[in-house]
């Protein structure tokens, strides 16, 4: 059994998956920091927040404001990426 002092001794380090190759790939493939048209700052938000709330009239609304499906996608997927990924730190920083 480990004395008190000894656990003291031992420094912390953050907790890390099994899967810290993949997530870096994840991160650097979802280019996060990619730029956004403002048209897009209130669906992006919910894309972030409340992704469950979004319908195929978010949608319809950016493709008739001239974005192609692809950027529409693209633009989805890095920022869910991201939120994601920002999750899964916060979930891994609060374990002992």
């Amino acid at each position: 059994m480990r004395s008190a002092a000894r656990c003291a001794e031992v420094p912390l380090v953050a907790p890390k998956t099994r899967y810290e190759d993949l997530l870096e790939r994840l991160a650097e493939a979802g280019r996060p920091e990619r730029a956004a048209p403002s048209d897009f700052e209130a669906y992006l938000d919910k894309v972030r927040r409340r992704a469950y709330t979004i319908t195929g009239g978010d949608i319809e609304r950016l493709t008739k404001a001239g974005y192609s499906e692809d950027v529409v996608f693209e633009l989805t997927v890095s920022v869910a990426v991201a939120s994601g990924l920002e999750r899964l730190e916060a979930g891994l920083g609060v374990l002992p």
